[in-house]
Protein backbone atom coordinates (compact mmCIF):
# COMPACT_ATOMS: atom_id res chain seq x y z
CA UNK A 1 0.00 0.00 0.00
CA UNK A 2 1.28 3.43 -0.85
CA UNK A 3 0.51 4.74 2.64
CA UNK A 4 3.21 2.55 4.14
CA UNK A 5 5.89 3.07 1.49
CA UNK A 6 8.52 5.78 1.89
CA UNK A 7 11.10 7.01 -0.59
CA UNK A 8 14.69 5.99 0.13
CA UNK A 9 17.16 8.69 -0.92
CA UNK A 10 20.85 9.48 -1.17
CA UNK A 11 22.43 12.31 0.83
CA UNK A 12 21.61 14.67 -2.06
CA UNK A 13 17.94 13.57 -2.08
CA UNK A 14 18.11 11.35 -5.14
CA UNK A 15 15.53 8.51 -4.97
CA UNK A 16 17.00 5.01 -4.82
CA UNK A 17 13.85 2.99 -4.17
CA UNK A 18 10.99 2.56 -1.75
CA UNK A 19 10.48 0.47 1.36
CA UNK A 20 7.83 -0.14 4.00
CA UNK A 21 7.85 2.75 6.50
CA UNK A 22 8.27 0.82 9.74
CA UNK A 23 11.10 -1.29 8.30
CA UNK A 24 12.90 1.89 7.21
CA UNK A 25 12.58 3.23 10.76
CA UNK A 26 13.79 -0.04 12.28
CA UNK A 27 16.89 -0.02 10.05
CA UNK A 28 17.45 3.75 10.24
CA UNK A 29 17.70 4.15 6.46
CA UNK A 30 17.80 7.63 4.93
CA UNK A 31 14.42 8.56 3.46
CA UNK A 32 12.52 11.62 2.24
CA UNK A 33 10.35 13.51 4.71
CA UNK A 34 8.88 16.96 5.25
CA UNK A 35 8.10 19.24 8.17
CA UNK A 36 5.59 22.10 8.11
CA UNK A 37 5.89 25.11 10.40
CA UNK A 38 2.97 27.54 10.62
CA UNK A 39 3.02 31.07 12.04
CA UNK A 40 0.19 33.47 12.85
CA UNK A 41 0.26 37.23 12.14
CA UNK A 42 1.85 37.89 15.53
CA UNK A 43 4.83 35.67 14.65
CA UNK A 44 3.75 32.91 17.01
CA UNK A 45 4.41 29.33 15.96
CA UNK A 46 1.70 26.68 15.82
CA UNK A 47 2.62 23.64 17.89
CA UNK A 48 0.74 20.38 17.94
CA UNK A 49 0.79 17.70 20.60
CA UNK A 50 1.01 14.30 18.95
CA UNK A 51 -1.79 11.86 19.73
CA UNK A 52 -1.20 9.17 22.34
CA UNK A 53 -1.53 6.42 19.72
CA UNK A 54 1.38 7.55 17.53
CA UNK A 55 4.13 4.92 17.04
CA UNK A 56 6.75 7.41 18.19
CA UNK A 57 6.66 10.90 19.64
CA UNK A 58 3.29 10.14 21.24
CA UNK A 59 2.16 12.92 23.57
CA UNK A 60 5.06 15.20 22.60
CA UNK A 61 4.87 18.75 21.27
CA UNK A 62 6.14 19.40 17.76
CA UNK A 63 5.66 21.53 14.65
CA UNK A 64 2.33 21.85 12.79
CA UNK A 65 2.83 18.55 10.94
CA UNK A 66 5.38 16.27 9.39
CA UNK A 67 5.35 13.04 7.43
CA UNK A 68 6.59 11.39 4.25
CA UNK A 69 5.49 11.88 0.64
CA UNK A 70 3.99 8.92 -1.17
CA UNK A 71 6.26 7.48 -3.89
CA UNK A 72 4.15 9.11 -6.64
CA UNK A 73 3.66 12.48 -4.87
CA UNK A 74 5.69 15.69 -4.80
CA UNK A 75 6.99 16.72 -1.41
CA UNK A 76 5.07 20.02 -1.48
CA UNK A 77 1.80 18.29 -2.37
CA UNK A 78 2.40 15.83 0.47
CA UNK A 79 3.00 18.68 2.93
CA UNK A 80 -0.26 20.36 1.91
CA UNK A 81 -2.14 17.04 2.08
CA UNK A 82 -0.82 16.17 5.52
CA UNK A 83 -1.51 19.64 6.95
CA UNK A 84 -5.14 19.22 5.95
CA UNK A 85 -5.31 15.61 7.22
CA UNK A 86 -3.95 16.52 10.66
CA UNK A 87 -5.21 20.08 11.28
CA UNK A 88 -8.00 20.59 8.76
CA UNK A 89 -6.66 23.55 6.78
CA UNK A 90 -4.55 24.32 3.74
CA UNK A 91 -2.39 27.41 3.18
CA UNK A 92 0.28 28.32 0.66
CA UNK A 93 3.59 26.89 1.83
CA UNK A 94 7.06 28.23 1.10
CA UNK A 95 10.06 25.90 1.01
CA UNK A 96 12.52 27.23 3.61
CA UNK A 97 15.41 24.74 3.56
CA UNK A 98 16.37 21.06 3.66
CA UNK A 99 18.50 19.16 6.13
CA UNK A 100 19.44 15.63 7.13
CA UNK A 101 19.13 14.36 10.65
CA UNK A 102 19.38 11.04 12.44
CA UNK A 103 17.86 10.43 15.87
CA UNK A 104 16.89 7.44 17.96
CA UNK A 105 13.23 7.61 18.95
CA UNK A 106 10.82 5.47 20.94
CA UNK A 107 10.17 1.76 20.28
CA UNK A 108 13.76 1.14 19.11
CA UNK A 109 13.16 3.14 15.94
CA UNK A 110 15.54 5.50 14.16
CA UNK A 111 14.53 8.62 12.27
CA UNK A 112 17.06 9.21 9.49
CA UNK A 113 15.47 11.75 7.23
CA UNK A 114 16.20 14.08 4.39
CA UNK A 115 13.75 16.67 5.66
CA UNK A 116 12.17 19.33 3.42
CA UNK A 117 11.01 22.21 5.64
CA UNK A 118 8.04 24.38 4.65
CA UNK A 119 6.73 27.54 6.30
CA UNK A 120 3.25 29.06 6.05
CA UNK A 121 0.95 31.55 7.75
CA UNK A 122 -2.52 30.83 9.09
CA UNK A 123 -5.19 32.62 11.13
CA UNK A 124 -8.29 30.48 11.02
CA UNK A 125 -10.17 27.53 12.37
CA UNK A 126 -8.26 24.38 13.24
CA UNK A 127 -10.03 21.03 13.06
CA UNK A 128 -7.87 18.42 14.78
CA UNK A 129 -7.74 14.86 13.53
CA UNK A 130 -7.73 13.25 16.99
CA UNK A 131 -6.04 10.11 15.65
CA UNK A 132 -3.02 12.32 14.89
CA UNK A 133 -3.18 15.35 17.20
CA UNK A 134 -4.37 15.64 20.80
CA UNK A 135 -3.90 19.40 21.29
CA UNK A 136 -2.46 22.53 19.70
CA UNK A 137 -1.36 26.02 20.66
CA UNK A 138 0.30 29.09 19.20
CA UNK A 139 3.39 30.08 21.17
CA UNK A 140 5.88 32.95 21.09
CA UNK A 141 9.30 31.88 19.86
CA UNK A 142 10.93 33.03 23.10
CA UNK A 143 8.51 30.84 25.09
CA UNK A 144 9.31 27.83 22.90
CA UNK A 145 13.05 28.46 23.35
CA UNK A 146 12.56 28.58 27.10
CA UNK A 147 10.43 25.42 27.10
CA UNK A 148 13.02 23.59 25.01
CA UNK A 149 15.74 24.49 27.53
CA UNK A 150 13.68 23.71 30.64
CA UNK A 151 11.67 20.70 29.42
CA UNK A 152 13.35 19.21 26.32
CA UNK A 153 11.67 15.84 26.96
CA UNK A 154 8.29 17.40 26.10
CA UNK A 155 9.30 17.85 22.42
CA UNK A 156 9.99 15.52 19.51
CA UNK A 157 13.61 14.91 18.54
CA UNK A 158 13.21 16.45 15.08
CA UNK A 159 11.56 19.58 16.46
CA UNK A 160 14.51 20.19 18.79
CA UNK A 161 16.89 19.89 15.82
CA UNK A 162 14.84 21.94 13.34
CA UNK A 163 13.52 24.73 15.57
CA UNK A 164 16.63 26.98 15.63
CA UNK A 165 17.02 26.65 11.85
CA UNK A 166 13.35 27.47 11.26
CA UNK A 167 13.54 30.55 13.47
CA UNK A 168 16.52 31.80 11.43
CA UNK A 169 14.67 31.12 8.16
CA UNK A 170 11.50 32.84 9.41
CA UNK A 171 13.42 35.95 10.44
CA UNK A 172 15.02 36.11 6.98
CA UNK A 173 11.63 36.14 5.19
Amino acid sequence: MKETEVILVTEDDQPVGTMEKMEVHRQGLLHRAFSVFIYDSQGRMLLQKRAAGKYHGAGLWTNACCSHPYPDETTEAAAERRLFEELGFVVPLKKAFEFIYKAKVENDLIEHEYDHVFIGNYEGEINLNEDEVSDYRFADLSQIESDLEEQPGNFTSWFKIAFPRVVRAFKET
